[in-house]
């Protein structure tokens, strides 16, 4: 008897303990339902960051102000392009770095638009003899921006060296670069050889609206889309497209899976209609977000355009769960 009884304990123990834990609820007033929008521009030269908490976009660049962003973290040393840009790498490995002035046979790589750090482009590029090319893409006008060459040389707590130049080796620069730990990235700008200030403060923001490159295997193109990235600082996402927006409630955050991946709102809760010859939003397509602030919201798109009838500007409604 007794044996049979430890089976039947340890059988519960292992029934229960394999259940998906539900998320605790607590009892609250549901916020109104809030319509907001952002004008990045017909020509999508504008990126912004948006904070749920306070249905505020805390600040806007234009999309071609930086290049490179470099992690923070006492433990910070993952390197990333500017999506926005349509910017891509290649690696050139056991080469000098003056030797180094054209693209002929290079590889081009992509950072990955899920935001993963160990999906970037540059990669583990510490205690590595490499040479990086970087295309720096296209500006919103669609002119290329040209080619640099850097050398990324030592990371620490504090701070980044690096070694960067025009490809033909002009405008070489020595480069010590401070960490901001109140910060995700860094941002830097190669033609100015400056830190810039583009992303705010990590704890201030949920959602960034900007254009981002998003690499089609199926045609091995890569391609700028139009959409929403989400902080990789604790923010999660998850999609609803089989319940009307207006049934949402605070008790699916039970029964959807969350994602931490950035583009999990992405660029396709909109199409192109050739026959209107405009774009249309998909109202159906809804997400719950958990804010940095741990609150929950749920969220749709309901336009594209501004009351001149631009494009360019993700009409959305927003409400607290």
């Amino acid at each position: 008897m007794k044996t049979l009884l430890s089976s039947f304990i340890v059988l519960l123990f292992v029934t229960f303990s394999c259940k998906k834990a539900e998320i605790p609820i607590k009892k609250h007033e549901v916020g109104n339902i809030i319509t907001n929008s952002f004008e990045m521009g017909s020509d999508y030269r504008y990126q912004s960051f948006f904070d749920l908490g306070s249905n505020s976009f805390v600040s806007k660049n234009i999309k071609t102000s930086w290049d490179l962003g470099f992690q923070c973290g006492e433990n910070g040393w993952h390197i990333t392009l500017n999506e926005a840009n349509l910017m891509a790498v290649a690696k050139i490995e056991n080469t000098p770095f003056l030797a180094i002035e054209d693209t002929i046979g290079v590889a081009w790589k992509w950072d990955s638009n899920t935001g993963h750090l160990d999906s970037t482009a540059i990669g583990n590029w510490r205690n590595n003899n490499a040479v990086f090319i970087i295309d720096r893409g296209m500006d919103y006008e669609g002119i290329h921006r040209g080619f640099s060459k850097v050398e990324f040389q030592t990371v620490s707590n504090n701070n980044y060296t690096f070694k960067i130049s025009n490809l033909d080796g002009s405008n070489l620069h020595q480069v010590t670069l401070e960490k901001n730990n109140t910060l995700n990235i860094v941002s830097y700008s190669i033609s100015t050889n400056s830190i810039v200030t583009v992303e705010p403060p990590k704890e201030n923001w949920d959602l960034e609206f900007t254009q981002y490159t998003y690499y089609f295997y199926d045609h091995e193109l890569a391609y700028l889309v139009t959409g929403v990235l989400s902080n990789r600082n604790g923010v999660e996402v998850t999609q609803v497209f089989d319940k009307e927006f207006s049934v949402i409630t605070l008790d699916d955050i039970n029964k959807y899976s969350f994602s931490s991946a950035q583009n999990t709102i992405g660029y396709d809760w909109k199409y192109y209609d050739f026959d209107a010859g405009s774009y249309l939003t998909k109202p159906s397509k809804n997400y719950i977000v958990k804010s940095t602030e741990g609150i929950y919201y749920k969220l749709h798109f309901i336009d594209f355009y501004n009351a001149q009838g631009d494009k360019g500007t993700p009409t959305f409604e927003l409400q607290e769960l």
